[in-house]
């Protein structure tokens, strides 16, 4: 392992187009959990699945029960960025990262520092009135009512983050496409690579300095040119010292 991380601190320091793809393993060493590796722990809290509590359809049908589950589980506010998150806000300070594109909805890259963020399943910061497009803070859902409502006109308040059955920004597809198949190095960190289309942006890419970690196996480890099964935090820090 020792090799590896020697391999992968060499690829980081001897370029200047790095881009980065992360998923929800960038934010669990932040304390925020991926709700597809606990064994039934909502399903002991919630009659649905969160698949199926974080779907369009069911945010419309039942906005009441979606707000109990998302303030409960997808909202982490004390929530702090981890030694990845720091190390790539550092790597783009220096010139070296070009991008950061994260599935990941909790905001952590930026309070890192990281400034070219693309937030391809939107973001938990912003939210907005459904009939007349009024812009609110996290504290207007956190503090509202069982339905958070405009204090506008009274339409509901719905988060900026892309649910089940809603299709992704094709701005952000579009700049996510451009800045992996133009990265010298492409580091695809914490996550299985299972959610398309977000997944699918990895064939975009290429060169042939793929840097793929992960603690788990994913469909894609034979591309990979440096596969590193360990924590992020750990590769990271190589970055960091």
């Amino acid at each position: 392992m020792e090799e590896r991380l020697r391999q992968f601190a060499e690829l980081v320091k001897h370029s200047d187009n790095i881009v980065f793809f992360g998923g929800a393993g960038v934010s669990t060493e932040s304390g925020i959990p991926d709700f597809r590796s606990v064994d039934g722990l909502y399903n002991q809290q919630y009659e649905y699945s969160p698949e199926t509590i974080l779907s369009h359809s069911f945010f419309m049908q039942n906005p009441r029960e979606f707000y109990r589950f998302y303030r409960n589980e997808m909202i982490y506010k004390g929530a702090k960025p981890s030694t990845t998150h720091l190390a790539l806000a550092k790597l783009e300070r220096e010139g070296k990262l070009k991008a950061v594109i994260t599935q990941n909805i909790d905001g952590l890259h930026q309070m890192a520092g990281s400034n070219n963020v693309i937030e391809l399943h939107g973001t938990v910061l912003k939210n907005h009135c459904m009939s007349c497009e009024q812009f609110y803070e996290l504290d207007a859902v956190l503090n509202g009512e069982d339905i958070p409502r405009c204090s506008r006109c009274g339409g509901m308040i719905k988060p900026d983050v892309v649910l089940y059955e809603e299709g992704l920004n094709e701005k952000d597809l579009r700049d996510a496409v451009r800045y992996i198949s133009e990265a010298d190095v492409l580091i695809v960190g914490g996550t299985s690579l299972g959610v398309y289309p977000a997944a699918g942006l990895i064939h975009y890419y290429q060169g042939h300095k793929l840097i793929l970690v992960n603690k788990s196996e994913t469909a894609f480890d034979k591309k990979a040119d440096l596969l590193i099964n360990d924590a992020l935090g750990t590769v990271f820090q190589t970055v960091m010292d």
